[in-house]
């Protein structure tokens, strides 16, 4: 892989006035402060001046800042010499070091805003405002709790009766199948496509079984609780609602019990992060959210599912004098989620969330950040029948011009989810909640087939297939989901080749070795799927020379002549990495420059 050394950052210092501690405290904070007086304490940010403080910072190995697997991601979005950048830097410890010393206890770090959220009173405001490195001390977000589910007075009786479909699949759905049929993702499975090898983070309330039947073969790869700083996704508090949410949501998006219920991406790999603490006092509050994203990011992962929504409450505002967000903040780019939640985007992640239950309104919005924000794929319900339900939030998100939201939808109204607690309990939910996993699990099924696609492709893919895509609108947006033809879609329409097989590989040797100037490297591609091929040329200590394939191939044998111009005499190495929708592979072989 290609780490470029001579990465920089410079920093242009200008002489100007240091700002007044005053000044470094923001408006939503500084009317709390005034109106309350010296008692009581907050949830702050606390935003740093730098990242440490030389003007020129020379960036470290991208290795040493994020994983392979987030670096391959980036790949498809980034130019390789700016996979990372100032914002994936660490914060400054000795600013951390200081805020400590003065007293303040730390709750979560964002290197992405170059932040810290800590709770601190009055008084150590204003001392941490007379710190230097300090420039902006501010509120932490807190959100109304709008989980995307309805509660189950309010639900409509289950569907019993499964959809009728002509064709045999070669999976048992269960009474899972209703929902999966109508999103065409048995046509997917069919083709041997389970989201195998894609990683896929799902954002909770925490997963108070995991012992559940319906995730015994489930690849969790990695967990943490972001309320409890812990690495178990189970909530300490025994209290049944404790993590009973994601046990419903991550049962829909990759469950797997055949005759029960299968999720559309059983075969992906699992991060979890548990984001929202369920106490009734306590609202949803941003930093667990962004703490959480940019753990995922620096893992690897390829699309994240958050059945959450951040906007204003009746039940949970901010304290007088200050509202909260309202229907015009939905705009993409006022909260701090939905800001963080493009930044994902633009590393390359594919960002879901779910629309929310606020229903309609004639007058405005009732969408949930950060589905309002453009590049995330913000997922309405629909019925079994296909008609929105009446529950699921409308658009448009409030941008100039407006933009139309929710972007697709799926079935929100009885879906079969795990039951959270007993291990072979099953029960039926209701809202966007249900829907966005699904969703969810289908652009999990497109990145397996097309790992390079940006996630703007993924979504463009999804959209473009989707039921209403000649008239989409602020109801259902593009319409209800089409797998199958989304995968034909992104893979450019050749259905004759069918993506979801597995295909093989194989590296021969160059001829001639040694050689100078010019060898040929020769290798095969076995199909009938496409695949994804990478070679390169690096030298011994792993720097690319050249790269000489980067794309997708149909199957066949490939011959590639490589020239040495301007090469010393020496050992190097080509590597073919290739990821077709069930196989990958990664092989090295030397060659030999003579001169």
């Amino acid at each position: 892989m290609k780490y470029m050394r001579g990465i920089f950052v410079v920093a242009f210092c200008v002489m100007v006035q240091p700002a007044s501690p005053a000044s470094k405290i923001g408006g939503h904070l500084a009317h709390l402060m005034n109106a309350d007086g010296d008692g009581d304490s907050y949830a702050v940010w606390v935003t740093f001046t730098d990242k440490g403080p030389t003007g020129l910072r020379k960036m470290p190995w991208p290795a040493a800042l994020v994983s392979e697997r987030s670096l391959m991601r980036r790949r498809n979005v980034l130019p390789e010499d700016a996979l990372v950048d100032v914002a994936d830097l660490p914060i400054e410890e000795s600013y951390v070091a200081a805020l400590h010393a003065a007293g303040a206890r730390i709750r979560q770090r964002s290197r992405w805003f170059n932040a810290v959220s800590l709770v601190a009173s009055h008084e150590l405001i204003q001392r941490l405002s007379l710190l230097p490195f300090v420039q902006h001390i501010e509120l932490v977000g807190k959100y109304g709790k709008r989980r995307g589910e309805l509660p189950a007075d309010a639900a409509p009786p289950p569907a019993t009766r499964l959809r009728k479909d002509e064709r045999t699949h070669t999976l048992d759905y269960g009474p899972s199948f209703n929902q999966l049929f109508q999103i065409n993702v048995p046509a997917v499975h069919d083709l041997g496509n389970h989201a195998e090898g894609v990683i896929v983070g799902v954002f909770d309330n925490g997963f108070r079984l995991l012992t559940h039947e319906v995730f015994a073969t489930m690849n969790i790869v990695a967990t943490r609780d972001f309320v409890e700083h812990k690495t178990s996704v189970v909530p300490s508090n025994p209290a049944p609602n404790f993590g009973d949410h994601g046990v419903n949501t991550l049962s829909t998006i990759g469950g797997y019990k055949p005759g029960q219920l299968i999720g559309p991406a059983f075969g992906a790999s699992y991060i979890l992060a548990r984001t929202e603490n369920d106490s009734s006092e306590t609202p949803v509050e941003e930093d667990n959210w962004l703490a959480a994203m940019e753990w995922a990011d620096s893992i690897g992962v390829q699309v994240t599912s958050t059945s959450l929504g951040y906007g204003n409450s009746d039940e949970y505002p901010y304290p007088p004098p200050y509202e909260s967000w309202t229907w015009e903040d939905m705009n993409g780019r006022t909260t701090l989620v939905s800001r963080a939640a493009a930044m994902a985007v633009r590393k390359g992640i594919v960002v879901l969330n779910s629309a929310g239950n606020e229903g309609y309104n004639a007058s405005h919005n009732t969408l949930n950040a950060p589905s309002d924000a453009d590049s995330v794929l913000a997922v309405g319900a629909v019925t079994l029948g296909g008609g929105r339900a009446s529950f699921s939030s409308v658009g448009p998100s409030t941008s100039d011009p407006p933009r139309i939201k929710p972007d697709v939808v799926a079935l929100g109204t009885s879906v079969y989810i795990a039951g959270a607690y007993s291990p072979a309990e099953y029960d039926y939910g209701q809202g966007t909640s249900f829907a966005c996993p699904l969703a969810a699990g289908v652009a999990a099924l497109l990145v397996k087939v097309a790992p390079q696609a940006t996630p703007m492709a993924i979504v463009n893919a999804m959209k473009a297939t989707a039921s209403n895509a000649d008239f989409p609108n602020n109801f259902v947006g593009w319409g209800v989901l089409n797998a199958r033809a989304a995968l034909d879609y992104l893979m450019g329409g050749d259905t004759s080749v069918t993506p979801g097989l597995p295909a093989a590989y194989a590296l021969e040797q160059n001829y001639p070795n040694p050689f100078n100037p010019a060898t040929k490297i020769r290798y095969r591609i076995e199909g009938p799927g496409t695949s994804w091929v990478r070679l390169a040329v690096c030298d011994l200590l792993g720097r690319e020379i050249a790269v000489l394939v980067n794309g997708f191939q149909v199957p066949g044998n490939y011959e590639l002549p490589f020239v040495a111009s301007g090469l010393a005499s020496g050992v190097y190495v080509y590597r073919l990495e290739a990821l077709g929708t069930k196989n990958s592979f990664v092989e090295s072989r030397k060659m030999v420059v003579v001169r």
